[in-house]
């Protein structure tokens, strides 16, 4: 009787054993699909990253983790995208960083689009990736349910074009009549630097530009050129005065549930992908640069002196949008 029990006790744990095992081998190959949407068209660096992204992440998954890309604001606006990775209608975003701020728990991000205060694409990632900036990230993560996977994507930074007048020097700026974005920390850095900014619908930007109605205006290289407004305008300075990357966000929801492997072959697609839309942004950008250089005159200005004009205009953000002393340790960061 005992000898009966005990076999029919080693099986039982045995039928156990081997079904735990197959539910757990049947979990770990169970398929998960992720929507990613982004605002770009389908022939932008950001949708060829992403597309890059959703190759590698499905090539080293063996086919287990499918990506459905949703270029072109399919699924809204980052805003819109921010709001369905919350409620769990979305998995993941591609978008800007700057973009971060406008959703409640990320307005310390707002310091990603202070005018002038990166010097360039490795500046800024480098800040953004620093040891300092680690505990902010951690924070607006709780905050929003929504994780950065990677900052990893450069995109075209804004300049300043002038009809008549180049831009040579922070006293340049002085009486520049210029049509700006409807952005409060651009509005305060061009008055700080003794310009006068004017809101005119983007529609309504070349004609302005040709009858004089304002004299500048601070789009990049790439919508100088697309648009034709070297026709109209007769310098282009070379500011980068506002920068942005591309960011993989994803729900912390869905982050959580993925394995550490699963959570690996994401990060390594969104490292290599990110680095494939800087490199095809930066073509675009030479490209748009030499062409401009045929009718235009492209300057380089001193945006050292234009920094230093600007050095107090955000002080009061510190503190309240962001932990005091974070624009100083984003100002000393070197390349």
């Amino acid at each position: 009787m005992k000898k009966t029990l005990l076999i029919v006790t080693l099986i039982l744990i045995s039928c156990t054993f081997l079904f735990a095992t197959g539910q757990a081998e049947k979990a770990k190959a169970e398929k998960v699909v992720l929507k990613l949407g982004h605002i770009r068209n389908t022939n932008h660096p950001t949708h060829l990253a992403a597309l890059k992204f959703k190759e590698l992440v499905e090539k080293n998954s063996n086919g287990r983790i499918e990506i459905k890309v949703y270029p072109n604001g399919q699924l809204g606006g980052p805003k819109e995208m921010f709001a369905q990775m919350q409620t769990g209608a979305l998995e993941m975003v591609y978008g800007g960083i700057n973009t971060f701020a406008w959703i409640k728990g990320g307005e310390p991000f707002e310091i990603t689009a202070i005018p002038f205060l990166y010097r360039d694409y490795e500046h800024m990632r480098k800040a953004l990736l620093s040891d300092f900036f680690k505990p902010i990230i951690k924070e607006a993560e709780q905050k929003t349910k929504i994780t950065i996977l990677n900052i990893n994507g450069d995109t075209a930074p804004r300049g300043l074009t002038t009809r008549d007048r180049p831009v040579r020097t922070a006293e340049d700026f002085k009486g520049l009549k210029i049509r700006t974005a409807a952005s409060p920390t651009v509005l305060r850095a061009m008055k700080a630097l003794g310009a006068i900014p004017v809101q005119i619908p983007f529609s309504d930007l070349y004609m302005a530009l040709k009858t004089g109605v304002v004299d500048a205006q601070e789009n990049g290289a790439i919508v100088v050129m697309s648009k034709s407004l070297y026709e109209v305008q007769k310098y282009y300075m070379k500011t980068d005065y506002i920068r942005d990357i591309e960011t993989f966000y994803i729900a912390t929801d869905v982050w959580n549930k993925l394995s550490k492997e699963d959570q690996k072959i994401l990060y390594d697609a969104s490292e290599v992908a990110g680095n494939y839309e800087t490199q095809l942004t930066q073509k675009e950008l030479k490209e748009a640069y030499d062409f401009l250089k045929t009718k235009m005159t492209v300057i380089i200005p001193d945006n050292d002196s234009i920094r230093a004009k600007l050095q107090h205009v955000f002080d009061d953000f510190e503190g309240t949008k962001w932990p005091k002393g974070l624009l100083e340790k984003v100002r000393n960061v070197k390349n």
